[in-house]
């Protein structure tokens, strides 16, 4: 097929990202069950926070290299008078490429939206109340189903049924507000976005829901670290909140970029387990990660402005095109 310059440029940087999202994701799925098992290991706030570059590595790199490489080669050494014709193969690639984008982020504005239409509904429904000893204040719903979560992802609310305020002791309240005080901190909500947004290997293939659900279940254990804080009696209060908040019951299902108290039913056992086992301290994270990755991304924006990877990179699309 037969197509301008523009168009060309679009279809080559798809199908870059794809091949480039393919390899790197291909790597990250088969080290996801190593990575989660360390992750049970460690300190959960540095494990959450690195599962979570983990299963975005690969659309943050594919990226970078489209927008750091590839453009940068095209725009520079691609003749803009030419029509040239493009590979079945490219074509291919340059579809599938969309198609892992266009698929995750509906899910995500799906998503978003639910998330805004409850925030909304709860504004409506519920009434702004300065809970005792809190200067964080929370929408407190009549009759509705028992939840205590954080809503939203840009400016998030807290939110809590009149039942679950009733049930809850005041260590026990106090314990689960400072868990979901932890969400806001870390900006948890914010990242279930990006994580629903992010392409997955290939089209309806969720290849890593293992990885989003270990690091969902990490977040948790980081949220319950840092409300204890080293502290006996809070771990004890919060395990109690737990239970007690599980044991209402329920049918409410909470949009998909929300924190809530539970989190997954299937973790809460293990949560309360590790909660009355030990009271883990709220260590920070260690710096060398960052720096790591500041470096190697100061690396590869150096090598993209070299003439010679732009030429040798200029010579492979030539090859993806044609």
């Amino acid at each position: 097929m037969t197509i301008p310059y523009p168009v060309r440029l679009l279809c080559l940087s798809l199908a870059c990202f794809y091949l480039v999202h393919l390899a790197v994701g291909l790597a990250v799925a088969l080290a996801a069950p190593r990575a989660m098992r360390w992750a049970e290991r460690s300190i959960a706030r540095v494990a959450a926070r690195r599962l979570a570059a983990l299963r975005l590595l690969p659309a943050a790199l594919a990226l970078f290299v489209v927008g750091g490489f590839c453009v940068p080669s095209y725009l520079w050494l691609e003749p803009r008078a030419t029509v040239e014709e493009v590979s079945l193969p490219c074509l291919a690639a340059a579809v599938l490429g969309l198609a892992i984008w266009a698929i995750p982020l509906a899910r995500a504005v799906r998503g978003a939206a639910r998330s805004l239409r409850h925030v909304r509904e709860c504004q409506r429904l519920g009434s702004l109340t300065r809970l005792a000893g809190e200067s964080w204040p929370a929408w407190v719903i009549e009759g509705a189903a028992p939840c205590l979560a954080l809503a939203g992802f840009v400016r998030p609310r807290l939110v809590i049924s009149r039942g679950v305020l009733r049930a809850l002791s005041t260590e026990q309240l106090q314990a689960a507000l400072r868990h979901e005080r932890a969400h806001w901190t870390s900006r948890d909500n914010l990242k279930r976005l990006l994580i629903l947004a992010a392409p997955d290997v290939f089209p309806f293939c969720r290849a890593f829901a293992g990885l989003e659900r270990g690091w969902a279940r990490v977040t948790e254990w980081a949220a319950d670290d840092r409300a204890v804080a080293g502290d006996s009696r809070r771990s004890i209060s919060l395990a109690a909140a737990l239970v007690r908040v599980a044991r209402l019951g329920g049918a409410w299902q909470p949009p998909p970029v929300t924190a809530t108290l539970l989190g997954s039913a299937g973790d809460l056992a293990a949560r309360v387990e590790r909660l009355l086992r030990a009271a883990p301290a709220d260590e920070p994270p260690g710096r060398g990660m960052p720096v790591l990755a500041a470096g190697a991304v100061m690396a590869l924006a150096a090598a993209a402005m070299l003439p010679a990877t732009l030429y040798s990179v200029h010579g492979l699309l030539e090859r993806l095109v044609h």
